[in-house]
């Protein structure tokens, strides 16, 4: 008998990541509070879509709303949970799901931001497991609609890096890495904390601009004064992420080193910077927009508190000042209290020291 799987958040990561799996015959329950999308996978099935070099699919799939979870009580338990919702949502996705776990069931973060110690707080350090996805570019479009702004991963990067909270390679990290490889290439990390922040990093240095701005990732990467504000968000991001011993990969291609010198003034570290990004921009498409850029534009609210906030937070413990995210994490708080409207010049008329 296979393992019984279950995706809380079938939105866009944990929809697109959980299909894949369905496709592929593993036992999946997709639980999800959005009843509009629910009932349409339902009827229709969960339908998914790429902007290039992947032919569109459409799943059958087991869909429960949220007010239908306790009917798993009456089945075999959850051998393992991925948990998907945003991390606003997470002690109570990690609740909600906990209680139906089996004996050596465990969850997995397959989430934004740093959200292990929140489900470990419900479920306990021992049955909590991590799972980045780098650079996946899905959108949950409409109910049962989720498009990906791009084909599969080149040879050259890896899309899901798997993890144990201590770093040790095991067969439960293994088997996570097994069922998140359906959707595309993965890899089990033994640095689960540095995959993470430096997936934090990346996401700070753009998601956050683009709630604020309104602007997707085309116009961000075209314009200078944007271009250079993302590059010092993601600077101050490493060297908190450095203060904490943290061990960083390397972020949207590049060296940390070589992002956290630019943002620092040094000119040769901002040229490589500029090259590397209009070089990985030439393949962006018409529409793509980072997630918090989607939650605005959606009305949603936005995760900038567990990204740039984040960020400022866990400076101030190391004595690393982070000016740059304070500022954003203020002026998208602002523009989310429907006080701002989405405007570049919210980013390209600062003047920051």
């Amino acid at each position: 008998m296979g393992r019984k799987i279950a995706i809380v958040g079938a939105g866009a990561v944990g929809g697109y990541t959980g299909a894949h799996m369905v496709q592929a015959g593993e036992d999946v329950t997709f639980i999800d509070p959005w009843p509009a999308h629910v009932e349409h996978v339902r009827k229709h099935g969960l339908r998914v879509t790429h902007a290039a070099d992947v032919p569109e699919f459409n799943v059958a799939l087991r869909a429960l709303h949220v007010t239908d979870v306790q009917q798993l009580a009456r089945e075999r338990p959850i051998d393992i949970a991925f948990v998907c919702v945003k991390s606003y949502d997470t002690a109570w996705a990690a609740t909600l799901i906990g209680q139906y776990l089996a004996a050596d069931g465990y969850v997995v973060s397959l989430q934004n931001c740093m959200n292990e110690e929140t489900i470990a707080g419900v479920v306990g350090w021992g049955k909590t497991l991590g799972c980045i996805a780098s650079r996946i570019m899905v959108n949950l479009a409409e109910p049962g609609l989720i498009h990906r702004f791009a084909g599969k991963a080149s040879a050259g990067h890896t899309v899901f890096r798997a993890g144990e909270i201590h770093g040790r390679i095991t067969s439960r990290a293994e088997e996570v890495c097994r069922l998140v490889g359906h959707a595309d290439s993965a890899k089990v990390t033994g640095n689960l904390w540095g995959e993470r922040w430096s997936k934090l990093v990346a996401n700070a240095m753009g998601n956050g601009l683009s709630a604020c701005t309104g602007l997707e990732d085309g116009a961000m990467l075209k314009n200078d004064v944007i271009r250079r504000f993302s590059i010092r968000l993601g600077s101050e991001a490493i060297r908190v992420g450095q203060a904490h011993g943290y061990q960083l990969e390397e972020i949207l291609h590049l060296p940390p080193e070589t992002i956290a010198r630019a943002g620092e003034g040094d000119e040769a570290a901002a040229r490589a910077c500029d090259e590397q990004f209009f070089k990985d921009g030439s393949r962006t498409v018409p529409g793509q927009r980072p997630s918090m850029g989607q939650d605005m534009y959606k009305g949603r609210r936005t995760e900038i508190e567990f990204l740039n906030g984040f960020v400022v937070r866990e400076g101030e413990k190391v004595g690393q000042p982070c000016r740059a995210n304070a500022v954003l994490t203020d002026v998208v708080k602002r523009v989310e209290r429907g006080e701002l409207k989405p405007d570049p010049g919210h980013i390209t008329e600062l003047r920051l020291n």
